[in-house]
């Protein structure tokens, strides 16, 4: 089958791959790069250096819009994209062969929209999965053509969760294309009822808000982890939580008063039980795990503070 395909970060790169092993991808389209390097140098999206790789015509608009004729006038059987972070115009869906269909990571009809990985655990969910639908012109709306679905373990954070999403994509879109070609699949329409949305991350959202329970602080932290990184204020800087655990401790203080320093953890008030802080960012240092950060710090200095 040869594919135009659709998609910007390590998630979709990851999918890319995968496809290149059976299928010819003629074309991948990716959103320009944005992310700089220490020098200041434009650093190639995840996807398009997958292309760059693989000597596979790659482009990166602004706008897709204003790279319709191209895709339209390339020989290909079907889009897919995955993760891309634009919507296809219409004249685009149903040009091709085999139409265009899209690999989301929820179980839709919940979580449609930019940041279904990042909400699933922000919202204490134990399951999720991929999708793989027929694309329309609404966001994630298309008819359904397969899903499989995962447990999210009380340790996943972004990081591994959108690892073993990946995996289960690139074995589900194979699978998918393969009942595509032999025309066996039953597209199931998406039920409006049970439609929530997974709304991309606001600044305002990365902020640690310690008044809320403990266990909404963690799936926050483990959501973000690590990009952007959720965030609280020490001394007027910010520091960056990247991964936290609940303790089975009431907390004895006021919310983001820091209680007590372990060997590996820096533990704190929320508004029903403590947490521990296992992997932090000072504004101005490197990323570490907290054993390595208290072993430069005096720890009693530290106990009573409060993180804003």
């Amino acid at each position: 089958m040869k594919i135009i395909f659709m998609g910007t970060p390590a998630f979709s790169a990851d999918v890319l791959k995968a496809l290149l092993k059976f299928h010819e991808v003629v074309l991948v389209v990716s959103q320009p790069d944005r992310i700089k390097d220490r020098k200041g140098n434009l650093v190639a999206t995840c996807t398009k250096q997958v292309a760059l790789d693989n000597n596979i015509n790659v482009i990166q608009p602004e706008k897709i819009s204003d790279a319709i004729n191209l895709i339209l006038n390339t020989d290909a059987d079907i889009i897919i994209t995955c993760a891309y972070g634009q919507f296809v115009p219409s004249i685009l869906l149903n040009h091709f062969k085999y139409g265009s269909i899209n690999v989301h990571a929820s179980l839709l009809p919940k979580l449609r929209g930019g940041a279904p990985i990042q909400r699933a655990i922000m919202n204490g969910f134990n399951k999720t999965g991929i999708t793989i639908m027929y694309m329309d012109k609404k966001m994630d709306a298309g008819d359904i053509i397969t899903q499989r679905q995962i447990d999210i373990k009380i340790d996943d954070t972004y990081d591994s969760l959108s690892i073993k999403l990946s995996n289960l994509a690139k074995d589900l879109l194979l699978d998918t294309l393969n009942l595509i070609i032999s025309n066996k699949i039953n597209p199931i329409k998406q039920d409006e009822n049970l439609v929530t949305y997974a709304y991309n991350i606001k600044k305002e959202e990365e902020k640690i808000n310690f008044n809320n329970n403990a266990k909404d602080v963690v799936n926050l932290i483990k959501a973000l982890c690590s990009n952007p990184g959720a965030y609280c204020i020490l001394d007027n800087k910010r520091l960056k939580v990247y991964n936290a655990i609940v303790l089975d401790e009431i907390s004895d203080d006021d919310a983001g008063v820091i209680s007590y320093i372990t060997k590996d953890g820096i533990v704190v008030n929320c508004k029903d039980v403590k947490i521990k802080l296992l992997d932090i960012k000072l504004e101005g240092k490197k990323r570490c795990l907290v054993k390595d950060y208290i072993n430069g710090i005096k720890k009693e200095e530290l106990v009573g503070r409060k993180l804003d």
